[in-house]
């Protein structure tokens, strides 16, 4: 019976561990019910043998019957051990479903925390591209509400070059915002009236800069006129990579955003860099829009721009000089935009002693501002003062004399009509003051008043006022000289009179 109850209990003790959770619990419920069958039998069988014990008279059958009753009392203890382990295996079984159940709730926890944070990222990112699209809006009304500071930031177009005090008997070189105005991604937009032929030429030429570049270039230069590098230059990479992957490396539109790029590294001497994406955007451009396209032209003067920074005109020059023939052959030898090469080119030269290529590139300017523009036009007067400091360059003061009396007289008409004997310019009050030899001190001094009437602070005019007050006191005029200095200084308490 024990080896039958043995061979019951432990049917698959070699399989035990080649069986799935399932199949235990399966064959665990078959042993319980064996085990309970077993332990029937053996009760019965233990409770016919107590019967028989009290029917037996002879003790030795009375010993063996205890005998066996004795062996079926542990075999039902076995049976009941055998129970009671089985049960604790269903038990456990039932944890570890409910452990297994908690678990699958758990991971389904997960899955939402996951999808949830999968949500948030994504409403951050909008929330971030709507943040990004308001700090643009920002930015472009800012730079409507300040139009001509902002068109200053983008062009610094031909600040006035005014003589310094030479050293050494070398000639000063003039600064690079003198020398070029940024002829950036945004010139050919800009809203003077003369641009729009330009604007033309580009879009024949089959390209256009799209609106969102000019969008992101107006951002860019606010950063950077803040000194914000920081946010500016990631703007600009970001973009270009974007550029990069729905266009491919050689569109026009990559080239515009390495040259946006350029101009923030340039602005923060990082020159080699500059010029590396500057090269990138003019290969590029020759390639995709032709060699005599307009937005070629721009690529080439900021590279100008770069070598002039850096004092290497020589370098510069030939560049200049390929710009100047693609807008006069796109634009007409007679655009205004190929006026302001032309200063460009000039003052390249002077930087290299070239007064009579200097002298030549400035008349020739001058021609097509007076032409085009007409005589009140500030870049007529601003040419004027440029080339009068190649005059004085070269020692030609009486030259210079009469382009400065030129300037003063055309913002003097402009501003009071014509010069007549009881209406006349600022320098002719400095003259007969001299030829008077009456001392500011002496009561003259509602004369400066003159310019303190103008309605325009122009630079031009006010540098003007400087360069002759200057040239008046090297031949001794020192009464004229001071009438103009303070007329000059009345405006402008900072600046000093100038030394020839």
């Amino acid at each position: 019976v024990h080896q039958a109850m043995s061979i019951m209990v432990y049917p698959r003790e070699d399989r035990l561990e080649k069986l799935s959770q399932d199949e235990i619990i399966s064959s665990t419920k078959l042993v319980i019910q064996g085990l309970e069958a077993l332990k029937s039998e053996h009760n019965s069988i233990l409770h016919s043998l107590l019967e028989t014990i009290r029917c037996l008279k002879k003790d030795e059958e009375a010993n063996l019957v205890h005998e066996k009753s004795s062996l079926l009392r542990k075999s039902v203890e076995m049976i009941e051990l055998g129970l009671g382990e089985a049960q604790v295996m269903m038990a456990l079984s039932s944890h570890l479903n409910a452990v297994e159940s908690e678990k699958q709730k758990l991971r389904a926890q997960v899955r939402r925390l996951c999808q949830e944070n999968q949500w948030l990222r994504d409403e951050l990112a909008g929330t971030q591209q709507k943040l990004q699209k308001s700090e643009q809006s920002v930015a472009q009304l800012e730079e409507e509400k300040k139009h001509l500071e902002f068109m200053n930031q983008l062009k610094k177009y031909d600040e006035d070059v005014s003589p310094t005090e030479e050293k050494d008997g070398e000639p000063p070189k003039d600064t690079l915002d003198d020398l070029f105005p940024n002829d950036d991604e945004n010139s050919q937009g800009m809203p003077h009236q003369h641009n729009s032929a330009a604007v033309a030429a580009a879009q024949q030429g089959g390209y256009e800069i799209p609106a969102r570049l000019r969008t992101l270039h107006n951002l860019v230069i606010q950063y950077a006129s803040q000194g914000r590098y920081e946010v500016a230059v990631p703007l600009c990479k970001q973009a270009l990579e974007d550029l990069e992957k729905t266009s491919g490396h050689d569109h026009p539109d990559v080239a515009t955003m390495l040259n946006i790029l350029a101009l923030v590294y340039r602005d923060q001497n990082k020159y080699k860099e500059a010029a590396h994406l500057l090269n990138d955007a003019l290969s590029i451009r020759e390639k995709t829009l032709g060699k005599d396209h307009p937005a070629v032209a721009a690529t080439l003067n900021n590279l100008a721009v770069l070598y002039g920074k850096r004092g290497k005109y020589k370098e510069a020059e030939p560049l200049c000089k390929r710009a100047l023939e693609i807008r006069a052959k796109v634009l007409g030898k007679d655009h205004p935009d190929v006026a302001k090469q032309l200063n460009n080119l000039a003052l390249l030269c002077q930087n290299q002693g070239k007064y009579e290529e200097v002298e030549y590139y400035y008349c020739r300017a001058l021609e097509i501002y007076e032409c085009r523009l007409g005589p009140d036009d500030p870049n007529v007067a601003k040419t004027k003062n440029n080339l009068a400091s190649c005059y004085l360059k070269q020692g030609k003061y009486k030259e210079a004399e009469i382009l400065y009396k030129e300037i003063l007289t055309q913002a003097h008409e402009k501003e009071f009509g014509s010069v007549d004997a009881e209406n006349k310019p600022i320098w002719m009050h400095a003259e007969e003051r001299e030829e008077c030899k009456v001392s500011l001190k002496d009561g003259y001094g509602d004369y400066g008043g003159w310019y303190k009437n103008c309605k325009v602070n122009s630079p031009t005019v006010n540098t003007t006022l400087r360069n002759l007050g200057a040239l008046y006191r090297r031949q001794g005029k020192m009464e004229a000289a001071e009438t103009l200095e303070e007329c000059a200084l009345s405006l402008n308490p900072n600046l000093h009179p100038q030394r020839l």
